[in-house]
This record gives structure tokens, C-alpha cells and sequence, in this order.
């Protein structure tokens, strides 16, 4: 895809009717973009040797920023890992997405151990209930089961809103919730959320065996502020403001990706979030293929592709400012 302007949507985030091409099916991609049988089994082959990697590279980015910062142990190497750290608990809970849609691992039983105990529990993420929760959100985007639809709904909005919930995430806020409620699951009896918590004080032990316990502060800091606001970020960009419907162009953003961004913000060709939907059983390695032959069949046009996340972002808080009638979405 070539060069794209902002797209500009009044009063709405979902694209226009005719933006939405009826081209479909064809004879690679069914009427509702998934790929037809005639290369579906080649691009839902897991890739497992490419997975090890990844799983090691996410591991060598997460543990060794903060081994190095603790190694190091300056004031500026702790603010250096707790900056850099944003990204390790980002690769974390990507690998632990595709750990629960199956995809990481052929073999199931190492998909799941590796899913829960290598990524997702690092990342406080209870895999095995959020495997549960995120079918419910495949099965039916913005509908009735939808588990985020507080955080979806009601964009765009006024700025000043916006920027109240961004301050909310960097200020810890907001993380600090997840981790009250993380502790009351345990009190109640949640296995998953007490495993959660013993991976957790794993990592806060060794880091006090080494005498390095702010190592373990700017493991959890990181993750109760930078992250919590690269998560709303992202997950806004990929159905803030869509609507419920069987055409997953109104329910699903498109957004060109970047090199930095995937770097920083959507690794493991997350960003490619319409593919992702339109065939949840497609591993991240494969996503933009289908993405391009969307793009080639016409049904994803540059009318309703976002030429960055900047520009999808100033316009998340298009509207006016607040007054006492202006409902706002909560989260």
C-alpha cells in the first residue's frame, strides 16, 4: 500500500458505507475475509521453530533489561530498564495472546505451560481465563458478551476525557486496580490468580537474593504505568469507537504500520488486527499475507486505512470538551 491521507469521520469512528467494497468472496477469501480452503492450511501452520525464537528474544529483551539494569545498578540504569521494560511486558503479553488462541506451540500442553508460566504470569495476565474472555470477543465484536466494551464504547471523545484516562494509566492508577483485584481473585479462591502471585514473588525473591531489589520495582512499576498506557493505546486503536457488526471493517480499525511501531508498541505483527479477526486461527507470522490479500482483493481500500497511529489517535478526541450533559465512556 502506498501513500494514504487522515481519514476524516464526523461525529464517528466507523468508515462510511461507501467505503466498504461488497467484493467478496473470491476465490482465495470467503465472504467474510477468511481465507477459503484452498491456502488456509498453509497459512494456519504454526511456526514453531520461529516461535522458540521468539519466546527466547521476548525473554532475552524482558529478564535481560532488567539483570542489566540490576547489574549495572546506577540510578540511570533502573530508568533506562523501567523505560525499556514498557516493551518486554508489550512482547509478554502478545506471545501470551497467540498462547491462547493455540498458536504459539503444536503441541498443546507446551503452548499452554509456556503460554501461563513463561509469559503470561510474568505479565500478571491470567492466560487460561483470558483464553476463555477473548473467544467471547472473537465470537461476536461490541455484541452483548463483548468483555471490553466499556473500553471501546463511546469514542471518540472529548479531549480532556481522553487525556484523564491516559493520566489515570501513567499515574498508576489504573494498574494499581488490576492488582487489588488480582489479590481479591486469590483471597476468593482463583488458583490462577494465586499462581500469578507466586511468579510474581519468584521474581521479587531473586532479585532480593542478589541484593537487587529494585529490580523487581521497575518490573512491576513498568508494567502498573507504561505498559497500562501502551495497552489502552493499542487496544483502542483496534476497536475504540466500532460498532457491532458481521462485516469486521466497522468492528476492527486498519492502521499502516511502521517500522517503530512494531518495534515499541505492536511487535509479533500484532497491528495487522483486521487479518487477525477476519481468521483468529492465523499464527502472527502469517498475518500480513492475509492482510495483503485483503488489500488485493479490494475489500480493504485507503479510504478506511489510518496512515499512522498519530493520526488515528488525534482523532480518538475529536469531540468538545465536556459539559455536564456530555456522557462519557467509563475505563
Amino acid at each position: 500500500m502506498t501513500t494514504a491521507t487522515p481519514i476524516t469521520r464526523t461525529g464517528s469512528m466507523v468508515p462510511e458505507p461507501s467505503a466498504l467494497p461488497d467484493v467478496l468472496p473470491t476465490d482465495r477469501l470467503n465472504a467474510r475475509g477468511m481465507p477459503t480452503a484452498s491456502w488456509r492450511g498453509d497459512l494456519r501452520k504454526i511456526p514453531n521453530a520461529r516461535n522458540v525464537v521468539a519466546v527466547l528474544a521476548t525473554w532475552g529483551w524482558s529478564f535481560g533489561v532488567m539483570i542489566g539494569a540490576a547489574a549495572i545498578n546506577t540510578w540511570w540504569s533502573y530508568l533506562a530498564g523501567f523505560v525499556l521494560l514498557a516493551r518486554g511486558h508489550v512482547c509478554l503479553s502478545i506471545l501470551a495472546h497467540e498462547a491462547a488462541h493455540r498458536l504459539l506451540f503444536s503441541n498443546r500442553a507446551v503452548n499452554d505451560f509456556v503460554g501461563r508460566w513463561g509469559l503470561g504470569y510474568p505479565a500478571l495476565i491470567p492466560t487460561m481465563a483470558y483464553r476463555r474472555s477473548h473467544f467471547a470477543h472473537h465470537r461476536d465484536e461490541l455484541g452483548p458478551e463483548e468483555p471490553d466494551l466499556a473500553l471501546y464504547a463511546g469514542y471518540p471523545i472529548a479531549r480532556d476525557s481522553w487525556h484523564r484516562k491516559l493520566r489515570r494509566d501513567i499515574t498508576g492508577v489504573s494498574g494499581a486496580k488490576v492488582i487489588k483485584g488480582l489479590f481479591r481473585a486469590a483471597r476468593s479462591g482463583s488458583i490462577e490468580a494465586r499462581q500469578i502471585i507466586a511468579v510474581q514473588l519468584v521474581i521479587l525473591g531473586v532479585s532480593i537474593v542478589f541484593m537487587r531489589p529494585l529490580a523487581y520495582v521497575i518490573w512491576i512499576g513498568s508494567w502498573i504505568t507504561l505498559w497500562r498506557v501502551s495497552n489502552r493505546l493499542r487496544a483502542i486503536a483496534e476497536h475504540g469507537g466500532m460498532v457491532r457488526s458481521k462485516d469486521r471493517r466497522m468492528t476492527t480499525h486498519v492502521i499502516r504500520q511502521t517500522w517503530i511501531a512494531r518495534f515499541w508498541f505492536v511487535p509479533y505483527n500484532t497491528g495487522w488486527h483486521l487479518a487477525h479477526h477476519a481468521d483468529m486461527g492465523v499464527p502472527w507470522t502469517k498475518l500480513p499475507r492475509l492482510h495483503d490479500e485483503l488489500v488485493r482483493s479490494g475489500w480493504v481500500t485507503e479510504d478506511i486505512v489510518y496512515p499512522s497511529y498519530w493520526a488515528f489517535w488525534r482523532t480518538v478526541s475529536s469531540r468538545p470538551p465536556v459539559t455536564s450533559d456530555t456522557p462519557t465512556p467509563p475505563g
